[in-house]
Parts: structure tokens; C-alpha cells; sequence
């Protein structure tokens, strides 16, 4: 399929955007052939006219846990009296809230619930999403979790990469104990995980109401043992030295990282980690301190954007509000915020075929209804996707 006319967002190309005008696309068994501008395009028995729609790499959602049990509406209301994350986490409420709801859903409830949240994200021309467990925080449930978010990628058109979030907190049955927790469930849930197959990355949160950096080293050395790459939530709500841990352990990437610092930035451009911004958790708990955006320009680091998709701190299922957030509440470029959302997420997850459109990709592409890629960061609450197109055709 040679598909023509089209201005095509490459974000491999040189330039902003890597904009080619006047461009055109040729698909071969689910890859990309060729991209260039319409007038050099080799000869296809097949082509589509795409009447100068806007082309990008399918969207990708490099941080969510959209795989849960039930809401926390009620805590929206306590933190609009005035309670804050902390206060509710520390009365049993937060994620221990939500583990309770997970460990009462069984699979296909649990499946169900999510893929209606997936749904809502290839609405908008996502491709892959990364889904995360740690609600269950005991063996059983981690496994369900991270079970039915490989289902998803088998009941959708959409690319589920898996994370591993065992020591996301400490339940309530290992209260002030939470090198136990991680000795007696959490390292081996991820080993019984990886067992398995269903794990892609490590991940951890690091913060004063979950684990400090020196217990994640002790998840990520049993990682690295196994294999697997790590990322971590760092620097959200506080400094606790997250974002230096995961540099030191070249993770994939540091989310959050509102109380990041110039010398952190200085340390993941070292490590060629990616700093993930969510600003739908910043909006959300109504925070205050920015993530360092200036030293992550000022440095190189690559900075990515997505949902936080979960039911506490990110109720949200819209990957092009939170680029609006990024450029409005973090002042990225659109550029910067569609790159955040394509090539950068792309490289928080580890994929080296996704992201960009360039021969030998994915062809997992997105067909817009506007002039220009800055229109996908400026408009609040609308949706111009015209078709999506996952591993070389376009989907329902």
C-alpha cells in the first residue's frame, strides 16, 4: 500500500518534526518501505490518496496502569477538603485502596474494566501502551494483573509492553515492614512473573510513602539478574535520590521527577535514560513544583509524556490531553510534546522499531484531520484522528 499526498510527521527526518510536505508512504508486510516526498515514490499496484491529512507514528502511552479494581472518586473529594496524597495514603487509602479492589476482581472482570480504558486510547491513534501491575502487591494478584494485560494485546490491535511493579507500596499485612514485603512477596512475584513470560521491565516507586532507594537497589540487582531493563517513579512527591539510583542502573527511564534536580538531569543524560513526564498526576493532586524541564533541555535528556492512566493521582485516558498538559502546565513545545509522545515514549520502553516513521519501522501510523502537527497539542478536548493503522493495516 504506497499511501499519497500526505504531510507525514517522521520525527526522523531533519527539521521540525521531521515534516516532509507533499510526502507518501509505502507499506510492505506490516513495515515501512519507504518514506519520502510524493514525487520520488516508487511505483505500488496499490496507493491511497490521504488528501493532505497529517501522518504520524501511532501514538504511545509509555506509562499507565490501567489494569485495576474499582475508583477512588471518593478520594477526589477528600483532597478537594483539603487532604493531601500523603494524608490519604497514610489513613489506608491511595494504593492500598485500590489493591483492596483489585484482590476482590478476578480476570475478566479486571479485563473488562481495562480494555475499556484501552479503548478510549486507540480512540486517539495510540498503538502500544505500557501497562504496569502493583495493586495486587501479593503473588496471586501481581500475576492476574500483568495475565490479563498480555490478554489485552491479544484482544486489541494495540502493542502491550509489560512492567513489573511489585514495590509499588507496602500492604497493609507488611505495614512498617517493608523489607519483609519485598523478601517474602514482591522479588518473588517478579521472579514468578519473569517465570512466566509477563514481565518486560522492573519498576518501583520510590518515595517516602513506598521504598527508598537503597530497597529498590535490592529489586533492581535481582532485575539485572534476570535480565530485565528497569524504570522507576522517582522524585514525585519529594528528593529521595530515585533519579540518581535509576542513572547508576542505566534504567530506561525516571517518571515523575517533579523534585528532580539539575545534577539528576546531569546523571540520566549519562545514562541515556528518558525522563517521563506526567502531568495529568501533577494537575490532578494540584502540585506545585515543576520537573526540571530547563536542565533536561539544557542537558539532553529525552522527555517523554504520558497518561499515569490509574484511578488515584491520573484518572485520564487521553494521550493528546496530556501533550496539551505538557506544553500548559510544563511549557514543552509542541514539538517537544508530540516527540514525547512518539520517538521519546518509544525509547522509555525500550523499542527501536516504533515512534518514528523510517524504512524498516513499524508501520503502526496515525491519519490526522489537520494542516499541522501542532494542532495535536493545541486543541482541548477534541479528537481529529481520521484512521489508525496498527502492524500495516487500519483498524476498526
Amino acid at each position: 500500500m504506497l499511501l499519497t499526498n500526505a504531510t507525514i510527521a517522521t520525527f526522523s527526518a531533519s527539521g521540525p518534526y521531521g515534516l516532509i510536505s507533499d510526502g507518501a508512504v509505502l507499506i510492505e508486510n506490516g513495515r515501512i518501505a519507504w518514506v519520502g516526498q510524493g514525487a520520488d515514490a516508487p511505483a505500488s499496484p496499490v496507493a491511497r490518496d490521504l488528501e493532505g491529512r497529517l501522518v504520524t507514528p501511532a501514538l504511545i502511552d509509555c506509562h499507565t496502569h490501567l489494569v485495576h479494581g474499582g475508583n477512588r472518586a471518593r478520594e477526589f473529594e477528600m483532597r478537594l477538603q483539603g487532604a493531601s496524597y500523603q494524608d490519604i495514603a497514610r489513613a489506608g487509602g491511595g494504593i492500598v485502596s485500590t489493591v483492596a479492589a483489585t484482590r476482590k476482581a478476578d480476570h475478566d472482570e479486571l479485563l473488562a474494566d481495562a480494555l475499556r480504558r484501552v479503548d478510549a486510547l486507540m480512540a486517539e491513534g495510540v498503538g502500544t501502551v505500557e501497562i504496569k501491575s502493583g495493586y495486587g502487591l501479593d503473588l496471586e494478584t501481581e500475576l492476574r494483573m500483568l495475565r490479563v494485560a498480555r490478554a489485552i494485546g491479544r484482544a486489541r490491535p494495540v502493542r502491550v509492553v509489560t512492567s513489573f511493579l511489585g514495590a509499588h507500596a507496602v500492604p497493609p499485612e507488611y505495614t512498617y515492614r517493608p523489607d519483609a514485603y519485598l523478601d517474602q512477596v514482591c522479588l518473588p512475584a517478579l521472579r514468578a512473573a519473569h517465570a512466566e513470560g509477563l514481565v518486560d521491565a522492573v519498576d518501583g516507586f520510590c518515595e517516602g510513602i513506598a521504598f527508598s532507594a537503597p530497597q529498590m537497589a535490592r529489586v533492581f540487582d535481582v532485575a539485572a539478574d534476570l535480565g530485565l531493563p528497569v524504570k522507576l517513579h522517582a522524585e514525585q512527591l519529594s528528593h529521595g535520590g530515585g533519579t540518581a539510583l535509576a542513572a547508576r542502573y542505566g534504567a530506561l527511564s525516571a517518571d515523575h521527577v517533579e523534585y528532580a534536580t539539575a545534577s539528576d538531569a546531569i546523571a540520566l543524560a549519562r545514562a541515556g535514560s528518558v525522563a517521563v513526564l506526567l502531568p495529568g498526576a501533577f494537575y490532578t493532586l494540584g502540585e506545585t513544583q515543576m520537573p526540571p524541564v530547563a536542565a533536561f533541555r539544557a542537558h539532553g535528556v529525552p522527555m517523554a509524556l504520558a497518561t499515569d492512566a490509574n484511578p488515584g493521582s491520573s484518572p485520564m485516558t487521553s494521550l493528546l490531553l496530556a501533550a496539551n498538559m505538557g506544553c500548559t502546565l510544563f511549557r514543552l513545545t509542541p514539538e517537544e510534546a508530540l516527540q514525547g509522545i512518539t520517538a521519546n515514549a518509544a525509547k522509555a520502553l525500550g523499542l527501536a522499531d516504533a515512534g518514528r516513521i523510517a524504512p524498516g519501522l513499524r508501520a503502526d501510523l496515525a491519519v490526522w484531520d489537520v494542516e499541522h502537527p501542532a494542532e495535536l497539542a493545541y486543541r482541548i478536548g477534541f479528537n481529529p484522528l481520521f484512521e489508525r493503522w496498527f502492524d500495516g493495516k487500519v483498524t476498526p
